[in-house]
């Protein structure tokens, strides 16, 4: 599998926490954008091309074709950073068999039929259901928006959605 060094859910996808703040902290040297639309979009591909720190590579793809990028040997030197708008992205990757150790909660905001999980995110009914699923393959997800604030693990949301 290439190097991931964050797996991170954020509906605004390159943004200024990821250039200022978790690109250097974690001396990503390329970012992977995850998302269908995205990919099929050469005009919003352009603009997050735009956006990205430099000397940082950006790639966009869709799902099937990060899968396939993603459990290929790693380079060597490599860094990445795979962003995706909802842990749904990131539930069909582990689904895959791309083995992430971690999935990041970062800024997920409220709309359509999405409610407040924890703190900064909010997440619809399957959105929720895709953090489970990935809970009980052994993912360790968790909410964190920046890397000096301290992980809040996403248990008692779980329980709490589970009772609404």
């Amino acid at each position: 599998m290439r190097n991931v060094v964050l797996a991170r859910v954020d509906d605004r996808l390159i943004h200024g926490e990821v250039v200022s703040v978790w690109t250097p902290t974690l001396s990503a040297n390329a970012i992977l954008v995850v998302d269908d639309d995205v990919a099929k979009d050469d005009f919003n591909k352009r603009v997050i091309k735009s956006l990205a720190p430099e000397g940082v590579k950006v790639f966009v793809s869709s799902v099937e074709g990060a899968i396939k990028g993603l459990l290929k040997d790693p380079i060597s030197g490599e860094r990445v950073i795979v962003l995706a708008k909802s842990p749904i992205t990131f539930a069909r990757i582990v689904d895959a068999g791309v083995p992430l150790k971690e999935v990041n909660l970062g800024g997920m905001g409220l709309r359509g039929d999405r409610k407040t999980f924890i703190k900064n995110v909010a997440a619809s009914p399957v959105e929720v259901e895709a953090i489970r699923e990935m809970r009980d393959k052994g993912v360790h997800v968790f909410y964190q928006l920046v890397p000096e604030q301290a992980v809040i693990e996403v248990d008692e949301a779980l329980g709490r959605a589970g009772k609404e």
